[in-house]
Parts: structure tokens; C-alpha cells; sequence
């Protein structure tokens, strides 16, 4: 059963010593990337980052992630997907790692599921977009889908219950979120940007298993909770492991660990 570590909102700076948020960015990604795959011995298949992979959009910064990645060894042993988040720039980060790591938009074969990424970066806003030539594209994927799949993109595309977060999720969601849920194939959804866990299981109009849904917990910092944390840490820093069924199941496990300041 193919299973996928889910990491998000790195914030890495070009500044190897930066600091966002008050947490030095780079030292915490490390610090993710041991407790995620080394301190829990985690076999996992595929390492996906859900965006704002760089807070200032630096060259310096994609280079800082490229050095994090092969420091710990996943350059080369465990494929990387990569999304942009409203904090990066696409274009130096497919320059700096498109020949290590699979960006979005794009289709990820894995085992008998696919993985669907999508880049919802718009170009000097905060909220998320969908281009149309990529609502094209997955319109194109969902009709040839035979296989189970998973959604990852950087904003949510539904509200979570943030009055200050919902306004800057994806715009034009139902764009999105319809065809997603008229889609059986579709199993679940992944998302950053919420730096926080969040969970829901959307009903379909046509009835069946639900969409399932969630919120990946930064690596950084964690933003104030909306639901309740269920290892009762919602301001550690964290991440996800997704396991993927051969039947179509989809199951998730929540990852926590103390932060720098404490570890």
C-alpha cells in the first residue's frame, strides 16, 4: 500500500540562518524531515510539500530546499512533489528543482492510485486560483481516471470555519470542488496554507462514500486551530501520513513533534 508523507508551509528563507515567524526556517524542515522519516523509521513512498515551500521567493531559498533534501537523503532514494503556495515563485523553484522533483500541474502514478497535484499560486495574491488551462487539464483526467486518486493543492477550496483564513483560500472553489465530488475516483483531498490539522468528510450529491478532506499542519509554525487537535498539541508543528488502500481505501495519520525551542 503506497503511503505519502504530506509536509507543508516550510517558509524557507535564501538566508540558510533566516528566521519566519521567530523559527529559523531551514533548522525546522530538518528538524520535520528527521522526526517524519528517520525518529519514527516511517516507510513511505512518496515526500509531498503543499506549498509556500519559500516565504521571500528567493532563488536562494529554492537552493536552501534542494541542500535540506539532499542533507536528510531524499534526493535520489524517495520521490518529491512539490506544489507552489501563495508564497513562492513557480518559475525559479521549476528552475532550481525540476529535475528532482515532480511539480504541479501533474499526474503521479502510485501503486493502483494516481495523485493529482495542482498548483493554485496566482501571481501577486495571497488567495488561491485554478487557471483555466488546468481546469481543462483535470477535466481531461477525471474522464480517463481508472484507478483511485487524490487532490493535492496548496489552498483550500472550501471554507474551514476561519474568519480569517477562509478569505484568502481558493477562489471560485465550486470551480473545483464540484467535479471533485462528482468524481467517485476522487477518494480524498490534500491541502495546505491552514497551518493546522483540519478534517471533513464531504457528502456527495450522488450519494457514496464521502470526499475526504484535510489540512496539512505546517512544518513551521501553526496558525490558531479551528477543530480540535487530536493529539491535543495544536501548536506543534507537524505533518501527515497518507496510506493508500488497494481497494480504494484512504487513511490518514497525524504527525506532531515538540518544536525547536523545546526539542
Amino acid at each position: 500500500m503506497p503511503r505519502i508523507l504530506q509536509l507543508s508551509d516550510p517558509h524557507l528563507l535564501a538566508d540558510p540562518l533566516g528566521r519566519c515567524r521567530g523559527v529559523p526556517a531551514r533548522q525546522a524542515l530538518v528538524l520535520a524531515l528527521d522526526e517524519a522519516l528517520r525518529s519514527r523509521n516511517a516507510s513511505v513512498d512518496l515526500l509531498l510539500i503543499t506549498g509556500d515551500l519559500c516565504q521571500d521567493e528567493s532563488w536562494g531559498g529554492y537552493v536552501r530546499l534542494r541542500e535540506v533534501l539532499e542533507e536528510v537523503g531524499v534526493l535520489g532514494r524517495l520521490p518529491v512533489a512539490l506544489i507552489p503556495g501563495n508564497h513562492d515563485h513557480p518559475q525559479l523553484l521549476r528552475a532550481a528543482l525540476g529535475r528532482h522533483v515532480l511539480l504541479g500541474p501533474t499526474c503521479i502514478p502510485l501503486g493502483s492510485w494516481r495523485l493529482l497535484l495542482l498548483s493554485s499560486h496566482r501571481s501577486g495574491a495571497v488567495a488561491g486560483w485554478i487557471s483555466e488551462g488546468q481546469h481543462t487539464w483535470l477535466q481531461e483526467q477525471l474522464q480517463a481516471l481508472s484507478a483511485p486518486a487524490l487532490v493535492a493543492l496548496h489552498h483550500p477550496p472550501l471554507a474551514i470555519g476561519s474568519s480569517s483564513l477562509d478569505p484568502i483560500a481558493l477562489q471560485q472553489a465550486d470551480r473545483l470542488l464540484k467535479p471533485l465530488l462528482g468524481c467517485p475516483a476522487i477518494k480524498g483531498l490534500v491541502f495546505g496554507h491552514v497551518h493546522q490539522h483540519w478534517f471533513k468528510a464531504l457528502p456527495r450529491p450522488q450519494g457514496g462514500a464521502p470526499l475526504l478532506a484535510w489540512g496539512c499542519p505546517s512544518s513551521l509554525a501553526s496558525f490558531e486551530a479551528v477543530q480540535p487537535c487530536p493529539m491535543d498539541q495544536p501548536e506543534w508543528p507537524g505533518g501527515r501520513l497518507l496510506e493508500l488502500g488497494p481497494q480504494g481505501e484512504l487513511s490518514s495519520e497525524l504527525l506532531r513533534w515538540r518544536p525547536l525551542a523545546s526539542a
